[in-house]
């Protein structure tokens, strides 16, 4: 029966660049461990949602495949490199291409995937970055929410993914688990909604007090 059973697929794309070192990157880690806890305390979220990690700094991996929230484990997350968007976003389509299950005539797939993008910099391989949001565009694979994290963060690319972008103002630990502390509020919300409206348009919680939503 579990595989006739339609998952919400959230994926976090998260920025392990070197300027992330120190501070950031640890708020990141203890954002993670807070975002599992809390979806793991709320009923349908637990149902429903299925997490993956994605991480970028010189390189683009997933270190966590979609996973059930009972059977994920916190994966490590370190600092180094440069910053390659570009090819987050290619690990990303090809992941869901792979992981998300899709519609046949006997079942109904997947809900289409809530992707959360977490970057303090700009990417660092513009030729994959291009090309990577050309195949976005084409393949509409997804619901983005992309955050600008602090001063150096660029909106302007992150705009090109997507229209729901969030700047924070700083890389501070308060900051990062008020960040965390809304994903995890979205996706509860989201998991609640994909039954009531489906196929309608996300919806999601007012951004933390001093996120700004990039017009």
């Amino acid at each position: 029966m579990a595989d006739f059973f339609r998952r919400l697929p959230v994926y976090l794309l998260l920025d392990c660049s070197g300027s992330m070192m120190g501070e950031p990157i640890e708020a990141v880690r203890q954002g993670v461990k807070a975002l599992l806890s809390e979806l793991r305390g709320d009923p349908q979220a637990l149902e429903t949602a299925y997490l993956s990690v994605i991480t970028f700094d010189s390189q683009a991996r997933q270190i966590m495949p979609l996973t059930e929230l009972m059977q994920f484990q916190e994966p490590e997350i370190k600092a180094s490199g440069a910053t390659a968007l570009g090819g987050a976003l290619s690990v990303l389509i090809d992941c869901i291409d792979q992981e998300v299950r899709k519609s046949t005539e006997t079942q109904k797939g997947d809900w289409r995937p809530l992707v959360f993008i977490l970057t303090d910099g700009s990417p660092s391989d513009m030729e994959e970055f291009n090309k990577a949001v050309a195949r976005l565009k084409d393949v509409k694979v997804a619901n983005i929410i992309a955050c600008a994290a602090g001063s150096k963060a660029d909106t302007t690319y992150l705009r090109q993914i997507t229209e729901n972008v969030l700047m924070m103002n700083t890389l501070s630990a308060g900051d990062m688990a008020q960040f965390f502390a809304w994903v995890s509020g979205s996706i509860k919300m989201s998991s609640k909604s994909v039954d009531a409206k489906p196929g309608g348009p996300i919806e999601l919680p007012p951004p933390p007090q001093g996120f700004v939503v990039v017009p």
